[in-house]
């Protein structure tokens, strides 16, 4: 049975490991869910890393919500940096899923996109784990998670 490690702040505003645990659970089976959750952003790497060695996982989710200050941006590029190296350590994926809070205009609008997000990101690692090809069958096309996609362009 594979894993699907989620790591989760404290930090964030919104329960983004509640939404990725509902929508795993929709997709299907086959699959267990390990959640961890850490104080701040930059907690999510070592989080991950321990997902990965001590609880087995086959692919991450590390959710997270830096705030909108110069600081906030700086510790969420230096978590993603972390992301990335225990990426290549373990030669594993981890899906960054980080909603920044000045990407909405309100609160409202910012559980909406935090939902929203974290949920097709959880379709992602599915998708990544048990069926790629259809993640290839979409290669070029746009797709974003959260906002509207932004669609292919054609060479003419």
């Amino acid at each position: 049975m594979k894993i699907i490690g989620i790591a989760d702040t404290t930090f964030a505003r919104f329960d983004m490991a509640k939404s990725a645990i509902e929508e795993l659970s929709a997709i299907g089976t086959g699959f267990r869910i390990v959640r961890y959750t850490v104080p701040g952003i930059k907690d999510l790497p070592v989080a991950c890393k321990k997902l990965f060695v001590e609880k087995n996982a086959d692919i991450v989710l590390a959710l997270g919500m830096p705030g909108g200050k110069p600081i906030d941006k700086q510790c969420a590029h230096e978590a993603s940096q972390g992301l990335i190296a225990v990426q290549l350590e373990v030669l594993k994926h981890i899906i960054e899923v980080f909603v920044h809070v000045d990407e909405a205009e309100d609160d409202r609008k910012l559980a909406w996109l935090a939902d929203r997000r974290t949920r097709e990101h959880a379709k992602n690692a599915y998708l990544l784990l048990f069926k790629p090809e259809e993640l290839t069958k979409n290669a070029g096309k746009g797709l974003r998670q959260g906002f509207e996609d932004e669609g292919e362009i054609a060479l003419r």
